[in-house]
């Protein structure tokens, strides 16, 4: 309790104060006309709705090996099923399981089996939850830019097969650029921790009393561990949209 008070003292002002910046929130969106006011709103909304069973639900589950492989079950479905309704509208939004598998799957078994990561349901959640939230996040940006960047060139595209490029090669040479910047935020965070943030993991493990070395190291590797995430994840990515099995929908969710 005393750590958790270090940081944000839970009492009714805490609420008040986060009610309020949510509207803040949704009235700049309106106003800059954003598109988004609403989807601000519900991502508000449920975020309250979410944690607060997160919360109730946590504490049961991680006290058995099996309900904690079966929340990171459940995670990873819902992080396909955003990933992939972000990419596209189209029937081909369930391939987001290859990517994000792909990154996440491997890391989580090199961490088990070297004995890094204990097999406790405590310490496997909220790792697999930071890798399959990069995985996400690298997934539907890189699938978004991918198949933008493939409407809006279509002509580039046309022509690179006239010139005898397989689909794959030419849709690749087209959108690999685009989809490559979606590897930036992870990037950005790791060149400026320490200097312009203090990620989550670093202040969470210096509150629970690791000292700065050890809370440190783990960052950096949580940190390491996302870039290898990420890039795992858009290159598998770049590979279904160069062999059509992802390709735009009628439109893609935003909200």
């Amino acid at each position: 309790m005393a750590a958790a008070n270090q940081l944000l003292p839970v009492t009714p002002a805490l609420g008040v104060v986060t009610a309020a910046l949510l509207l803040v929130a949704v009235a700049v969106a309106g106003w800059g006309l954003l598109g988004h006011g609403h989807a601000v709103l519900r991502a508000g909304l449920r975020a309250v709705v979410q944690l607060g069973v997160v919360a109730l639900v946590i504490a049961w589950v991680v006290g058995s090996l099996w309900t904690s492989a079966l929340f990171v079950l459940v995670m990873f479905s819902v992080a396909v099923r955003t990933a992939g309704r972000r990419m596209t509208a189209g029937p081909g939004w369930a391939w987001a399981a290859a990517p994000i598998g792909i990154g996440v799957l491997p890391v989580l078994a090199l961490l088990l089996g070297s004995g890094l990561l204990p097999w406790k349901g405590l310490s496997i959640i909220p790792v697999a939850g930071i890798l399959i939230g990069g995985a996400l996040s690298a997934t539907s940006l890189a699938g978004r830019r991918a198949l933008d960047e493939l409407r809006q060139r279509r002509g580039e595209v046309e022509a690179a097969l006239a010139l005898g490029f397989e689909d794959r090669d030419a849709r690749l040479e087209i959108c690999r650029t685009a989809a490559a910047t979606s590897l930036v935020p992870a990037l950005d965070q790791t060149r400026t921790v320490g200097l312009v943030t203090l990620p989550g993991a670093f202040v969470g493990m210096l509150l629970g009393g690791a000292t700065p070395v050890q809370a440190g190291a783990v960052q950096l590797f949580v940190l390491i561990a996302l870039l290898a995430v990420e890039a795992v994840a858009i290159v598998v990515v770049l590979e279904l949209v160069g062999r059509g099995l992802v390709a735009h929908g009628v439109g893609a969710q935003v909200g």
